[in-house]
């Protein structure tokens, strides 16, 4: 057993555990986590609460109540979801006591079927943070066009924000700036900047599993070579635009007011092809000030043999660019490749959400009184 989680937190990067389940809550599971492998937040999207509602795992009292009640199926899964957010944000609570409100958080994210409405993810972005009602929430809101300017509101109302779905640099430029603005209408209001945090979740494995794909299809040796170099050449100078951002005029004003940087969050760090090492995204993205949410077995995989040898990220971005420009040479488009991503990226937590919808509806259906 190595010390590498103990390692890589050393190196800034705060550990987060990208699961939640009522069972992890329940059976002293997150606890543990937190007290002995250096996990100090936790994230979810549609696709984990799908997983845990249909697993049923201590679900089946509260569902029996929302049944007795006769709720919708949509109000059925935004109690489930904000109780195990609550009860995992009051686990972490002595961590975002102890690190002044920058780990110890817990994400929940809008209804993915709102991604494309900016005033229904405000007013969502709100509702979650009054229903979850704990100070150490971040709210998801995807990156998309629309959600942008729902980002930059939501901030400029006092709500921390975890931005997720980033695949390209110019996209993640726009959050960085939709922060700022969303910073500097809170300011405006005369709101305490430094309570407000947020993450911003850029998707790391997603990039070379669509981009290899596209490299076998060309098949030539120089093809082969690049394969999996992508995804840590893009988050690498994803890095690198932070730096820039956070190093600017505008962002100094807002931080003598208080404010807190925005950290780049690895998101998507499972590794998926099983020819690359399985700590690639954690090993190679170590960089101070950052975030890496894992999936329990990229976690487990780190503890056991990752090897965390400091900064992986400084002094690579040359290396980085010149990666990206070789795809560009060959025919990959970058542009393409991220777009496809995004796309993919919301479909598949709309399905997932369907699903969600589906399997509670059945659950409420089955467990509901019989009339007499």
């Amino acid at each position: 057993m190595t010390d590498a989680l103990k390692r890589l937190s050393e190196e800034g990067v705060a550990i987060w555990l990208d699961d939640l389940s009522r069972k992890r809550i329940t059976s002293g599971n997150l606890a543990e986590l937190i007290d002995q492998q250096h996990v100090v937040g936790v994230t979810t999207n549609p696709t984990i609460f799908q997983k845990a509602i249909s697993a049923g795992d201590g679900y089946e009292q509260q569902l029996s109540d929302l049944a007795a009640r006769k709720v919708t199926v949509e109000e059925a899964i935004r109690m489930i979801t904000t109780a195990d957010v609550r009860d995992a944000a009051d686990i972490l609570r002595p961590v975002f006591d102890a690190t002044g409100g920058k780990d110890g958080r817990v994400s929940i994210e809008v209804d993915p079927r709102l991604a494309h409405n900016e005033k229904a993810t405000v007013a969502e972005a709100k509702q979650l943070a009054w229903l979850v009602d704990r100070p150490n929430t971040l709210i998801k809101i995807p990156a998309t066009r629309a959600g942008l300017p729902a980002i930059a509101s939501t901030i400029g109302h006092g709500i921390s924000v975890n931005v997720t779905l980033i695949f390209s640099l110019e996209r993640y430029r726009a959050v960085m700036d939709a922060y700022l603005s969303g910073l500097e209408k809170a300011k405006e209001r005369g709101l305490d900047l430094s309570k407000i945090h947020s993450v911003a979740s850029f998707f790391v494995s997603r990039v070379d599993t669509e981009i290899d794909k596209r490299l076998n299809g060309i098949g030539t040796d120089e093809a082969k070579a690049l394969r999996g170099k992508a995804a840590v050449a893009n988050a690498r100078l994803a890095y690198q635009a932070y730096e820039e951002v956070f190093s600017s005029d505008r962002w100094s004003a807002l931080e003598n007011a208080g404010a807190n940087k925005q950290r780049p969050l690895w998101a998507s760090t499972g590794v998926k092809d099983p020819a690359y090492p399985d700590t690639l995204y954690v090993t190679e993205l170590v960089a101070p000030n950052t975030v890496n949410t894992m999936p329990e077995a990229t976690l487990e995989a780190t503890e056991d043999h990752g090897e965390i040898t400091g900064d992986t990220v400084a002094g690579t971005y040359e290396q980085a660019r010149a990666d990206l420009d070789a795809l560009e040479r060959l025919g990959v488009s970058y542009d393409d490749v991220v777009q496809v991503l995004e796309d993919e990226g919301v479909e598949k937590f709309e399905a997932s959400w369907n699903d969600l919808l589906k399997s509670t509806q059945a659950e409420l259906e089955r467990l509901a009184p019989t009339e007499g």
